[in-house]
């Protein structure tokens, strides 16, 4: 899967550099840091997570770029029933693709459209009568989202985005939501 999600990136940029080549001035390489709210379908328990996310990236011109990034969250610790507790966390990393859409005379607004591609590894620990011990499971996850971006100077921009995950191989884990709030600095 590392493969894969390093091969993407690497079509991905050499597709939207070689279009946008007589474009040098708008190409900005950026950071980010997010902060992210999940709300995750795990077999029946639902489990709530809060969850850092680092991303590095790129925006090509005014309306597309791409992003990495790598995700790890908090642990939840919910009852399944009055016997077993079970206490979940994870961590992703992947690739998104981005497009914009700036609004206003100013444009220091844009509606930012998200899909992409991560690898995410879920962590369960249990406790309780006749319970597994610990499982782990990993799997593919394809996200969809949108949001706002604000402009706030030629560096510094704060982004919101709300995002679905659809998750494909991980044993019990079915999709989530995810609502982000963060800041880029762009170089």
């Amino acid at each position: 899967m590392k493969f894969a999600v390093s091969s993407l990136f690497a079509a991905v940029s050499v597709l939207a550099l070689s279009a946008n080549a007589n474009a040098a001035e708008s190409f900005k390489p950026y950071v980010g840091v997010d902060y992210t709210y999940t709300d995750a379908d795990y077999d029946g328990i639902s489990p709530k997570y809060n969850s850092a996310s680092v991303n590095v990236g790129t925006e090509y011109n005014k309306y597309f770029g791409t992003e990495v990034f790598y995700q790890y969250s908090d642990t939840d610790n919910k009852g399944v029933d009055h016997d077993l507790r079970a206490k979940t966390k994870f961590q992703a990393y992947g690739l998104d693709l981005m497009g914009y859409l700036p609004l206003g005379c100013d444009q220091v607004f844009s509606l930012v459209g998200t899909a992409g591609i991560g690898e995410y590894e879920f962590d369960a620990k249990f406790r309780g009568i006749d319970a597994p011990k610990h499982h782990r499971d990993r799997g593919i996850g394809y996200r969809f989202g949108g949001g706002l971006q604000y402009q706030v100077d030629e560096n510094v921009a704060v982004r919101g985005l709300v995002r679905y995950v659809n998750i494909n191989d991980v044993e019990d884990v079915n999709d989530m939501w995810e609502y982000s709030a963060g800041v880029r600095y762009s170089f």
